[in-house]
């Protein structure tokens, strides 16, 4: 063997004397801790995921440099210096000690990291679930009168408020037929019905109707705490329910700070019509469509539902949200029954619907629920949808039905 050529012995040796070793067993741990803990940390701030991989490949070049830089220089009391400069015997037990105490920093520190973004990671995710704090749940109105057909006015009372409110993009609304279950006259846990519901805030009251007279007591409550925000009692002429019906919403809007846009401000005050027997039929229908919506035995309900609304609409031409339920209704029972003449009648009442009020979301939900059941026309319906939306930021219809028709079309 040649003069200065290195036997593999002596230079498995020599790597062993100047720490190569130990070097590369810290780098690795303290690298693959480190990169475990950017991980964890980095998402949590919002750092971009290019600046992990920028550093994990940071990590991955720097390792043949370790190696170079422990082969070539030693780590002394003194400071760094070059392993030529330094009596290797002198220094073994300072060396041990100090790459001992690096390798424990190094992982310390890593999973100081690790922990770190575990710990914040998880408050995030806590942070995401909570509920909204300009969340609300309008729950069915009690009917005090005497009458029990008043039921279904006092449930329109409370379906008109809930839809005000949803008109209102910054607020988070739950549908009507979510609520539902929480019909009055049983026993209601307001803070567990907020935490079933993800909302902060139920609104809650009762209807008393009598002769030309209306009573409607309204009541806002922190459903996490139980706290009782506002309430309000109306002792009214018949005619005003509708205006009633503006101010609470309104007043709702207020207490939970919401903003209120000038459009949604008038969509919340206009009436849905000047005709109270009108609006008995449209509430009579609507309760019973839902009741009969998504059942095979629905059909009977469904009928009825029909009727009631075109006697609504011939007391009141104009009146537009009866328009849209019945084209909502008759398309309905052409899915279930097939009969020509039901999707002819849907298409009639749209039309009048559109004459009425042609850009109004309800509007477009009615022709996007014409092209889905009616013609199968799952790209027109979804630009229909999405239009909607615009005006009816919390109507849960426009979401299920979006959901329905994707889930045909396989995505």
């Amino acid at each position: 063997m040649t003069k200065g050529t290195m036997k593999p012995k002596g230079f498995f040796g020599e790597l062993k004397r100047r720490n190569v070793y130990k070097v590369a067993v810290a780098y690795l741990v303290a690298g693959w801790a480190l990169a475990q803990g950017i991980a964890q940390v980095f998402p949590v701030f919002d750092i971009p995921n290019w600046a992990v991989r920028l550093i994990v490949l940071a990590i991955v070049i720097g390792f043949p440099i370790a190696l170079v830089m422990a082969w070539a220089f030693e780590l002394t009391p003194e400071g760094l210096k070059r392993t030529e400069d330094v009596d290797l015997t002198t220094q073994t037990g300072t060396r041990s000690r100090a790459w001992i105490y690096i390798v424990i920093v190094g992982a310390l520190l890593s999973l100081s990291l690790f922990f770190l973004g575990r710990f914040t990671a998880s408050t995030k995710q806590n942070g995401a679930t909570e509920v909204p704090a300009k969340s609300i749940a309008v729950l069915p109105f009690e009917n005090l009168s005497r009458d029990p057909d008043n039921a279904f006015f006092a449930d329109g009372v409370q379906d008109e408020i809930l839809t005000d409110l949803a008109r209102i993009a910054d607020l988070k609304v739950i549908s009507r037929t979510s609520v539902m279950h929480y019909k009055s006259g049983i026993a209601r846990n307001l803070r567990e019905i907020g935490e079933q519901l993800g909302v902060a805030h139920v609104l809650e009251g009762s209807v008393q109707r009598s002769k030309n007279r209306v009573r409607v007591n309204a009541q806002l409550v922190d459903a996490r705490t139980d706290r009782h925000l506002w309430g309000q009692t109306y002792d009214r002429d018949l005619a005003d329910v509708f205006a009633i019906q503006s101010e609470i919403a309104k007043t709702i809007a207020d207490q939970l700070r919401a903003k209120l846009s000038p459009s949604e401000k008038s969509a919340i005050e206009r009436p849905p019509t000047s005709d109270i027997t009108a609006f008995d039929y449209y509430a009579h229908a609507k309760n019973l469509f839902l009741t009969a919506f998504g059942s095979s035995t629905g059909r009977p309900g469904l009928l009825q539902a029909a009727d009631l609304l075109n006697q609504a609409v011939a007391r009141d031409p104009a009146f537009f949200e009866a328009y849209c339920q019945l084209a909502f209704t008759e398309i309905n029972i052409y899915g279930l029954l097939h009969i020509p003449t039901h999707l002819a009648q849907a298409e009639t009442a749209l039309q009048a619907a559109s004459r009425l009020r042609p850009d109004a979301g309800e509007t477009h939900l009615a022709r996007a629920r014409n092209l889905y059941w009616g013609y199968l026309d799952y790209d027109g319906a979804l630009r229909e949808l999405e239009i909607a939306r615009q005006s009816l930021p919390g109507e849960d219809w426009v979401f299920s039905l979006k959901g329905y028709i994707e889930r045909r079309q396989g995505r």
